[in-house]
């Protein structure tokens, strides 16, 4: 089978790797897309020779192991995967795949990343209808977040970016507004005491830029007793936060990533039937699709976000 296999940093080849066959409890899937991640952006700048990644696939099922009883050949399927997808083939196990509805397209239905939406707002403790809320960081995950969490009952969203790009969507996605971090107004910031303080900030603030700018403002805006959900990957280095403005506000600080394969699988679940249900209206935004001979340019446009990249794809066999 064809695989993307990397040569060395930020360079990659399509190779012919070993055929995949599936054990007892494991499908073999055909993947049709493998959705770009940030997160795997380190692994493709930095990678040795042979190394192979893709944990974002969507695809239809070629085999299946012997014991396996939930899904059957020709199932559309997305979920976890078990080896790198950005490949022809990949395996997933039985109990980390989940059916694709079947009036959602296979390039709006990379059920990982949205699995993981569906975790960090879960963690957010939305506790009132109507409580507003801000999202700090506004690409694919951020704008992700914007629309859940109007979708479950936020009251004023703002959003901060520091594209205008970015910020238009999210006004389109649900946002009441959207500001650079310059503009964003006072009366969202709690950086010390005054006689305002308990007027000021949100209960609840989404971080997903992923920069320690980002994280710091997002601490600024949240509220006396509110929470801060941590849901960017962190890399490149040590985070300075003032950590004495927090603990004086009571804040609760969140990490909202997961780590719990099978309730993260539920979340998945969760989040297609969602989308196919109308409940969330999530689609569309998988505008950038490449070859898996362009994984190289994905991961370059991923990070300089050319004019209309919100999520890329990358199509992995025909």
């Amino acid at each position: 089978m064809k695989a993307a296999v990397m040569q060395g940093p930020r360079t990659s080849a399509v190779e012919d790797v070993p055929d995949l066959e599936p054990n007892p409890k494991t499908l073999l899937v055909k993947v049709s897309y493998t959705g770009l991640c940030m997160s795997e952006w380190p692994l493709w700048a930095e990678a040795e020779r042979g190394a192979r990644f893709g944990h974002e696939p969507v695809g239809t099922v070629a085999a299946v192991g012997a014991g396996v009883q939930s899904f059957s050949v020709g199932d559309r399927v997305s979920g976890l995967a078990a080896t790198p997808s950005f490949a022809e083939y990949c395996l997933m196990d039985e109990q980390e795949a989940v059916l694709v509805p079947d009036n959602l397209s296979d390039v709006d239905s990379t059920a990982e990343p949205l699995g993981c939406l569906i975790s960090a707002a879960s963690k957010l403790n939305l506790s009132k209808p109507g409580d507003p809320v801000a999202v700090v960081g506004t690409g694919y995950m951020g704008l992700g977040m914007v629309s859940l969490l109007r979708r479950l009952g936020a009251g004023t969203v703002a959003a901060v970016d520091t594209r205008p790009e970015a910020r238009e969507n999210a006004r389109r996605l649900g946002a009441d507004a959207a500001y650079s971090p310059g503009e964003v107004p006072e009366r969202y910031l709690v950086n010390g005491w005054d006689s305002t303080a308990f007027a000021r900030g949100l209960p609840i603030v989404s971080e997903w830029a992923g920069s320690e700018e980002a994280l710091r403002l997002a601490g600024h805006m949240v509220g006396i007793h509110g929470t801060l959900g941590v849901g960017a990957w962190h890399q490149g280095g040590l985070r300075a936060v003032d950590f004495r403005l927090w603990g004086w506000k009571g804040i609760g600080v969140v990490n909202t990533h997961e780590r719990r394969r099978s309730f993260l699988v539920e979340c998945c679940r969760r989040a297609l039937q969602m989308l196919s249900s109308g409940t969330w209206d999530y689609k569309g935004v998988a505008r950038h699709v490449y070859g898996l001979d362009e994984l190289d340019r994905a991961h370059a446009e991923m990070a300089d976000k050319p004019e209309g990249f919100i999520k890329g794809v990358v199509r992995c066999s025909d």
